[in-house]
């Protein structure tokens, strides 16, 4: 190996360390935020009322949440982007189109989680929610039926493909300088919100703010997305998701 190429395979392992400290920082203050709240008084939640200020800080809980979630699943994919962007660039830093990268498929889930808080708003009118969870077993079963359903779905598949093979992604998406950079950041954020958003909804049947469902749904997509299982994984979880919502409905 001639001495550019270890000066290269140093740097590409200072970029990993550098990149991977700095993900796990992010990750870790996300959980902290939502350990401490969220910003939120959890003994009102049932009898505030939605002012502009309100919902603001429910979109940033929301947001905030699936960065916590989802920011592991993805790193494996950022460390790739950041060792190709190195080599691509050479004697560059590739810390900037790395974090516009980063910035770009987190600005992805800040669409979602606008989504979601508007659908957190429109349960909350209805008077459907207590204690951050549905009370309607019709729309608890809905969801739960919908979210199984989906797992069985080829678009699962695709989107489920992409985040399981960085590789690929990297090889097939891949778009030069700071503006590819956010592209590809986008469209990565695109594939895995394809892949996971109905999941998300589970959480307004386990509650909003329930950490140990958002845990248990955290380290069940960290699994699907980082670990090659063929279909049975998601198939399996789609039948027992199937399943429980049928039985919320034929209960007496």
């Amino acid at each position: 190996m001639s001495y550019a190429d270890q000066s290269v395979e140093r740097l590409l392992h200072k970029d990993r360390r550098v990149v991977l400290a700095l993900l796990i920082a992010v990750t870790l203050a996300s959980w902290a935020y939502l350990l401490a709240g969220a910003g939120m008084d959890m003994s009102a939640m049932e009898t505030t009322i939605w002012s502009p200020g309100y919902a603001v800080v429910m979109f940033f809980m929301w947001w905030i949440m699936m960065i916590a979630m989802m920011l592991p699943g993805a790193t494996p994919m950022i460390l790739l982007f950041a060792s190709v962007n190195r080599r691509q660039r050479e004697q560059g830093s590739p810390y900037v189109p790395t974090s516009l990268f980063t910035a770009s498929y987190l600005l992805a889930w800040a669409g979602f989680s606008l989504a979601a808080t508007l659908l957190h708003w429109a349960i909350h009118q209805a008077g459907l929610l207590m204690h951050m969870a549905v009370t309607s077993e019709l729309l608890g079963a809905g969801i739960l039926i919908t979210a199984g359903a989906y797992q069985l779905t080829p678009l699962k598949r695709a989107c489920l493909r992409h985040c399981r093979m960085p590789a690929m992604y990297i090889a097939t998406h891949w778009r030069p300088g700071p503006r590819g950079a956010f592209i590809m950041g986008l469209q990565h954020g695109a594939f895995c919100l394809g892949c996971c958003w109905v999941l998300m909804l589970l959480l307004f049947v386990g509650g909003v703010m329930n950490l140990y469902w958002i845990a248990g749904l955290a380290i069940y997509v960290m699994i699907e997305k980082t670990i090659s299982t063929g279909n049975w994984l998601d198939y399996g979880l789609g039948v027992i998701l199937i399943a429980v919502g049928g039985w919320l409905l034929v209960q007496p």
